[in-house]
């Protein structure tokens, strides 16, 4: 009798719990689809339509995710929730409402920003300069308004959630059935928390690819929910910081090895090591090519739209301007992407060729990466600097970029001792002494000692402050033919334009001065920026991603490709060959500056988002997703006859080049290559 009792108390106290996970799970679900309509409404581009079958395709695909997250927090709550008091539990449900509502209004501020749902660059929260970034938040969002937003939301999930206790007596309710009653009841409520928790009933759980519903990003965005970005942004960050299994990427693009994806592209693949070797392989240069300075700039949030509308009474370049005029000395690719959405993922994919990151954080960081651009270019001969106006202690690049070939980082601290005048603030110093100090250190460069120069610019960024004695320029803003929503257009503006006046200037004084024939020049942006709109109409999603690359230089052949889809990993095969810089490093892209071969498919007119996006003269999609696939284009490049469509072929080909990059990093700097490495340094070091 006694067990019977206490076998019914413990099932009582099961179907307790249940049934409290579920009174939890629907204001949970209420809040954070509230949270979406809010989120549509706040950024809905002006002028936007889509039909309403992709409307409720989101708002549906939306309310699945939150039900997901919602009845998984129920699930992992029933260790907990049949034995507390009604007390405790009402502050359970007031903590995770808090917690769910808090994540979603980061993730709607987040997406605002980054124009994504939260990714892996969320953790440069501690990553950054903590309170650099913390301070910017503070200045740039309405981080007051946001917490009182999130009480009341946790208030009134909160109250619904008495509401429903009240209505539905979870605690009473059922406890008079007989055990048979309950423990099939009990059984069933289960399930059907665990299916809310898989998302449904009968196919594959809700998984990643799941967020595409329609060929609109921007709707596509609006699917996840704050909890569910951030557990695929955490996923994602673990597999970033594993490189034990080289076969990750390449097994998510669709290919079991490195030799299948390199089959797919046309490259050599006898082997694994044929297939690594091709990697590296370049046309030899011709004899005699000389050694030419190559100073590359990456400037901060420098994006391509607002060139579209450069003009005397929209002046946005400054003293750029005229430096584009001469197509014999400067070429720029109009039709250009960046490689990741933020500074240091672009940063590491610029100089590393990788897909993964963050990379050089931790034990990689540490030692050569082999086929490192400041690596190869020091073993060709050259100098390698390394110049920002920011702290350099961010990202631990200090450290990092000393290891992997620069000779010399010279930061924001470094430009304070050389230029007391020079005012700290939160990211560092103004970009004018980056050019006064470049400019005084190629003057003194030695003639027979060629010099590669990496600069990261840092003043055209949040929240967009400018010297005071800097002269902000009138513009017409009904030239503005892009979004105007954003509060901070205007002074993103102003800062776009110090900086590109600022580039401008140096390109004049070094073409007027003795460098001037031997000295390459290039620039491009880490990013696109906020400012500028969502990109949600398919006219102009092709902007989405894109930054300007210039090169200047005496005698440039600018060749055919200056308007066709390229992209960051076609900045350095271009360069490299353009200033007799021979080495290991990797394939990634195409030279720009020849005419593309059609029987070479790594000359393929394409651009690669390394997030996992890829784009074409017609349109762009994510690799491996042909629903995904929305046409848009910029006018210059897209082919009058061809039809707009997905392109399998096109699709193959990125899904190979990103696995096989991918794979070289992985294949190359897992621990137990980076133990070989260091073992043979080692050796190499010791005196005979």
């Amino acid at each position: 009798m006694t067990l019977a009792r206490t076998l019914n108390s413990i099932l009582g106290g099961i179907l307790r719990g249940l049934l409290r996970a579920w009174v939890l799970v629907v204001p949970l679900v209420a809040a954070l689809s509230l949270i979406r309509l809010g989120q549509l409404a706040y950024f809905w581009p002006s002028g936007y339509h889509v039909s309403s079958t992709d409307m409720a395709s989101v708002l549906v695909q939306g309310f699945r995710f939150d039900l997901k997250v919602s009845a998984v927090a129920g699930i992992l709550l029933l260790f907990v929730l049949p034995w507390v008091s009604g007390k405790v539990q009402g502050r359970i449900a007031m903590g995770v409402a808090f917690l769910y509502v808090m994540l979603s209004l980061v993730n709607l501020h987040y997406f605002g920003f980054y124009k994504t749902p939260i990714d892996s660059l969320v953790f440069g929260l501690v990553e950054d300069d903590t309170a650099a970034v913390l301070q910017t938040i503070w200045h740039d969002f309405p981080v007051v308004w946001t917490l009182l937003l999130a009480v009341v939301l946790t208030i009134a999930s909160v109250l619904l959630h008495r509401f429903l206790l009240t209505r539905l007596k979870p605690d009473t309710v059922l406890q008079s059935r007989p055990v048979a009653i309950k423990l099939t009841l009990a059984i069933v409520i289960f399930f059907a928390l665990a299916f809310a928790g898989k998302g449904t009933l009968r196919q594959m759980a809700l998984q990643r690819q799941h967020l595409t519903v329609t060929t609109s990003q921007f709707l596509n965005d609006m699917v996840p929910n704050g909890p569910i970005a951030l557990k695929y942004a955490w996923d994602s960050r673990g597999a970033s910081q594993n490189l034990q299994n080289p076969l990750v990427g390449l097994k998510a693009m669709g290919f079991d090895s490195p030799i299948a994806a390199a089959e797919a592209l046309g490259m050599p693949h006898g082997s694994e090591a044929e297939v690594k070797a091709a990697l590296t392989a370049h046309d030899a240069l011709p004899a005699g090519t000389p050694k030419k300075n190559l100073i590359f700039f990456l400037m901060e949030s420098w994006s391509a739209e607002p060139l579209l509308y450069q003009g005397p009474t929209f002046d946005v370049l400054g003293r750029m301007a005229p430096t584009l005029a001469d197509p014999g000395k400067a070429c720029h690719f109009s039709n250009f992407d960046s490689a990741q959405p933020g500074t240091h993922p672009s940063l590491e994919a610029i100089l590393f060729s990788t897909p993964i990151t963050p990379l050089t954080m931790g034990d990689v960081g540490r030692q050569p990466i082999p086929w490192s651009i400041p690596k190869v270019v020091r073993d060709a001969g050259y100098q390698t600097l390394f110049i920002t106006s920011a702290r350099s202690g961010w990202r631990d690049l200090n450290r990092v970029l000393a290891v992997q070939g620069f000779d010399e980082v010279v930061d924001a601290n470094t430009l304070k001792e050389q230029y007391p005048e020079a005012t700290l603030g939160i990211w560092g110093v103004w970009d004018s002494y980056v050019f006064k100090y470049l400019s005084k250190r190629l003057a003194a460069q030695p003639a027979n000692k060629p010099i590669f120069v990496f600069v990261l610019s840092s003043t055209n960024h949040p929240p967009y402050d400018l010297p005071s004695d800097y002269q902000r320029v009138t513009r017409d803003m009904a030239l503005w033919k892009g979004e105007t929503t954003s509060d901070t257009l205007l002074l993103n503006l102003d800062t776009y334009h110090y900086a590109s006046d600022l580039l401008g200037g140096f390109v004049q004084d070094v073409q007027k001065g003795p460098l001037k024939a031997n000295t390459i020049i290039a620039a491009t942006g880490d990013h696109n920026v906020r400012s500028f709109g969502m990109y949600a109409d398919a006219s102009r999603r092709y902007l989405q991603r894109q930054v300007p690359f210039v090169i200047w230089g005496e005698g440039l052949q600018c060749g055919p490709q200056q308007a066709l889809p390229a992209s960051h990993r076609d900045m350095f095969n271009t360069l490299l060959p353009l200033v007799g810089v021979d080495g290991p490093y990797i394939n990634a892209g195409r030279d720009l500056l020849r005419t593309p071969q059609a029987a070479n498919p790594l000359d393929a007119p394409r651009a690669m988002f390394f997030t996992g996006e890829a784009r074409n003269a017609q349109g762009q999609w994510q690799l491996g997703n042909k629903d995904s696939f929305a046409c848009s284009s910029a006018p210059a490049a897209a082919p009058s006859a061809t039809p707009c469509q997905f392109n399998t072929q096109d699709d193959q080909k990125e899904r190979a080049r990103y696995g096989l990059l991918d794979w070289n990093v992985r294949h190359s700097l897992n621990k137990k290559s980076l133990a070989g490495q260091s073992a043979a340094h080692g050796a190499s070091s010791v005196p005979n």
